[in-house]
């Protein structure tokens, strides 16, 4: 097995494959380091091509008859890692061959090609044998020094060689005389005013608070802070990386009313923290987060019904028929009113109702069968016929009901970037609640709520954390009084680019809903049984769709 560039192979010895084996696998939409996978006959031999495109780690290892080879993507850290310890020589190339030459002889020689100054200490001695061709002279430079086991140090364009522990004992040297120098400066005071962050944010973080640091971690690369934190690494010393004041020396404090910074310090450390500050106090970039939260209904309802009399005449009364009628919803017999045929009119000769009625009880129906359509848009009544005493009645009643309609609400939020907005529009329900104190009323929300934290990435795209909630009472299902709240609520992480609109998800229902009421047996008969039920037909449809569409404002009140 070997590796070469973004290739890992691997020969099987003494091996044969299928025909139909040797081919490439295409493997990239696997979400592996692994891009393309090639066998094919080498000689005697089966070779393996593995194709990678990212950097990698592998590891193979044979348990029995079976060889894995296992590829793992490497991580951010152990990339940047990899990065630092990597060292790359771009001097200009030269060749070097001797045999048992002085060290220093040799020191002389790069100094003279390079034009650099190079001072070698007096430890520096020995002899060393070497063939170097065409390589660049700062590598030939290193393995030299490894070899007799020497470091360097260069500051502007005077290279210091010498043995690794009097090179370090000398940088120690020179640190300690220049903290013992800062010891000695003269302590000057500062005020630093801030403009944009909080005064109380910044000299914690000059103090090197703890609670700050883990803010800042937890803000990432997108905030002023965390973005800029690398920065200032390279601006603030090893050590003195938890504070940036001199060390029993230094202090800072703020006034909260005029967010400002008064700073005591030496001249070098005021001169930090004036780029401290500078780096840290600019405006927040701001995000207007706008939604669009879609609700269509479609729904059709269909139902057909009918009420059915039977009545018998008994003679002439007050102009009209004495009657004999079913039974529904009341069960006493009486007079009824009709007005079909040349009869049936009041004195006046208005037709009365075609209804047959029972006057004993509050002008109710007295009917046979009374299944008529709930809230009909029309009815037509029918007086069958009149055979002897008996008269037959039939009221047929329909209704057809579609609608089509649409909701769209719009909240819409302004925030900084890191920082939780929330927007909420609605209406509170109230309800009784009993205890021992006696009956409360409380209050139930339903309200259209908008809640996010953005975070803009470095190359102007977001990163938000949303919930949506959509509640609405439902008054066509009560209870004691309070309706019942429909719910819909979206909870989820997108990242989107800026000014694009991302559909966050949506949920679709549908009720279909079929009744029939019916006088058993007879509402089964084929055509006449038409005439002894109730059929009801419903279809109902809701869609919902909640649209997010981010924009990062650009103004004087955003820095750039």
């Amino acid at each position: 097995m070997r590796e070469q560039g973004s290739h890992v192979f691997v020969d099987i010895i003494d091996a044969a494959l299928p025909q139909r084996l040797f081919r490439r696998l295409d493997v990239v939409d696997f979400a592996t380091p692994v891009v393309a996978v090639e066998s094919r006959p080498k000689g005697r031999n089966v070779e393996v091509n593995v194709q990678t495109g990212s950097d990698f780690e592998y590891m193979a290892y044979q348990t029995d008859d079976l060889f894995t080879l296992e590829l793992r993507p490497l991580t951010s850290a152990e990339k940047e890692r990899l990065a630092r310890e990597k060292v790359v020589y771009d001097g200009e190339r030269l060749s070097l061959n001797f045999q048992d030459i002085e060290v220093r002889a040799v020191l002389q020689l790069l100094a003279d090609f390079t034009d650099l100054n190079l001072v070698a200490s007096d430890s520096v001695g020995g002899n060393i044998t070497l063939r170097l061709k065409n390589v660049p002279w700062d590598q030939a430079l290193d393995i030299i020094l490894k070899t007799k086991n020497l470091t360097k140090r260069q500051e502007g364009n005077v290279i210091m060689v010498g043995p690794f522990d009097e090179i370090v004992g000398h940088e120690e040297r020179t640190l300690t005389a220049d903290q013992r120098l800062e010891e000695l400066a003269p302590i000057r005071s500062e005020f630093i005013p801030v403009k944009f962050a909080k005064a109380a944010e910044i000299a914690a973080f000059i103090r090197g608070a703890s609670s700050l640091k883990s803010s800042v971690s937890s803000q990432g690369e997108s905030s002023p802070i965390g973005r800029d934190t690398r920065q200032l690494d390279r601006t603030v010393s090893e050590s003195t990386k938890d504070s940036i004041l001199t060390p029993g020396r230094g202090s800072v404090t703020f006034d909260q009313r005029t967010n400002t910074l008064l700073v005591m310090d030496t001249a070098a450390r005021l001169d930090q923290i004036r780029e401290v500050v500078a780096r840290l106090d600019i405006p927040v970039r701001q995000v207007m987060i706008e939604s669009r939260v879609v609700i269509a209904n479609n729904d059709f309802t269909r139902d057909l019904g009918v009420r059915f009399g039977l009545a018998t005449s008994m003679g002439a009364l007050y102009n009209n028929e004495m009657l004999i009628g079913g039974g529904l919803p009341g069960n006493l017999v009486g007079r009824g009113d009709y007005d079909a045929g040349p009869f049936g009119l009041d004195t006046a000769g208005q037709p009365n109702n075609s209804i047959i009625l029972d006057p004993v009880v509050t002008n109710t129906p007295s009917l046979l069968v009374n299944l008529p359509a709930t809230d009909p848009a029309g009815a037509v009544n029918f007086l069958i016929g009149k055979v002897g005493s008996y008269l037959l009645q039939l009221e047929l009643s329909a209704m057809q009901r579609e609608g089509r309609g649409e909701v769209i609400s719009s909240p819409r939020v302004i925030t900084s970037d890191q920082k939780e907005a929330r927007i909420e529009v609605g209406k509170k329900i109230p309800y009784s609640t009993v205890s021992q104190d006696g009956t409360n009323v409380e209050f139930e929300n339903a309200t259209l709520s908008l809640e996010v934290t953005p975070a803009i990435t470095p190359d102007d795209r977001i990163i938000m954390d949303l919930v949506v909630t959509k509640d609405e009472p439902d008054f066509s299902r009560v209870v004691d009084g309070t309706p019942t709240i429909n719910t819909r609520e979206i909870e989820t992480r997108v990242l989107v680019d800026n000014g694009e609109t991302v559909v966050l998800g949506g949920v679709y229902e549908r009720t279909k809903v079929f009744s029939k009421e019916q006088v058993p047996w007879i509402g089964d008969v084929p055509v006449l049984g038409r005439l002894f039920k109730r059929e009801a037909r419903e279809d109902n449809n809701s869609e919902l769709l909640i649209f997010v569409t981010p924009k990062i404002l650009k103004g004087d009140l955003v820095g750039n």
